[in-house]
Order: C-alpha cells, then sequence, then structure tokens
C-alpha cells in the first residue's frame, strides 16, 4: 500500500507541475502575442465583457471601460440591476489601469451613489494613484454619462505568480 500511495502521490507532484508550467508557458506566450499584436491589456483576458465591460482605452496607469446592462442583471420587477456588476465593471477597469497578469484586488472602499436600471450604458474610469512596491492605489469612478453612479478606492497587488498557483 506505501508503495502505492507514494506512487500516487509522485503522480499527483508531476500533475501539479506540469500545469504551473503550462500556466507559465500561457502567460509568457500571451504577454508575447499582445506585444505583437500591440494590444496593451495584459490581465484578465478571458473575462466576460458582456458582464464585466468593454476596455475603452487603456494606458499607463489608465483605463475606460464600458458596460450596457442587460436583463441577465435585473434584480427586480423595478429593473433594478444587481450592484455586483458595477463592482465588477470598476474592478475590472482597476485591474486593467494596474495591467499586471497577476494583479489581484486585496480590498475596496466603494460608495453606490445612484441606481443603474437595464439597458443603461455606464463607464468606468480608473486611475492608478499612489504605488508602494506590489501595492497599487486605484481610485474608480463609474458614470451614467455625467453622473456618478459609484466610486470607490481599489487596492491592488501584483503577486509573483499567479493565486492559484500556490506557496
Amino acid at each position: 500500500m506505501t508503495k502505492a500511495s507514494d506512487l500516487l502521490s509522485l503522480m499527483r507532484q508531476i500533475q501539479k507541475f506540469r500545469r504551473q508550467t503550462t500556466n507559465r508557458l500561457l502567460n509568457q506566450a500571451t504577454i508575447a502575442r499582445d506585444i505583437l499584436m500591440e494590444n496593451p491589456i495584459r490581465t484578465h483576458i478571458h473575462i466576460n465583457h458582456r458582464l464585466s465591460g468593454t476596455p475603452q482605452e487603456v494606458g499607463e496607469g489608465t483605463s475606460r471601460v464600458s458596460l450596457t446592462t442587460s436583463p441577465d442583471m435585473v434584480v427586480d420587477d423595478h429593473e433594478l440591476v444587481h450592484g455586483g456588476f458595477i463592482f465588477g465593471l470598476a474592478d475590472h477597469a482597476a485591474m486593467i489601469a494596474v495591467n499586471h497578469p497577476n494583479v489581484v484586488l486585496g480590498s475596496a472602499d466603494v460608495k453606490f451613489q445612484k441606481p443603474v436600471k437595464v439597458g443603461e450604458t455606464i463607464i468606468a474610469v480608473a486611475i492608478v494613484g499612489k504605488s508602494e512596491g506590489k501595492k497599487r492605489s486605484v481610485r474608480v469612478s463609474v458614470k451614467r454619462g455625467s453622473e456618478t453612479v459609484f466610486e470607490g478606492i481599489f487596492t491592488c497587488f501584483i503577486l509573483d505568480r499567479h493565486v492559484l498557483e500556490g506557496s
């Protein structure tokens, strides 16, 4: 039994190593592709734009992301959009403003200021402010036209490796 369990353990370690190596290679290939294709976005590349917003502009430490709300986001008969989608848009904008493949959200201090209804288009603008080592403070404002519906400070961290790769 001990040899069988040792063999199983070794096989799991090999599989984990293969996954980690594959993920590193995919990250490197994605970065290389983006450089060659002049795609400036290096993070959250598989995110669902229909639910989290579509990047409109990306600059050094800035982003602008738009979202047109849909019936899938509605919580009641008044067509109120769930705040989680507004937060998701703001988070997406913050991550793109930092624009590193291993960026994660550590915390957020946010204020929902106005309700959003289905069919409305909202725009998130994110600007990286303070940078200390691997920590980034990103101010995000979400507007519907000229009206602010959401504001927040997102504290982001740039990790040495993907958050799911473990220690």
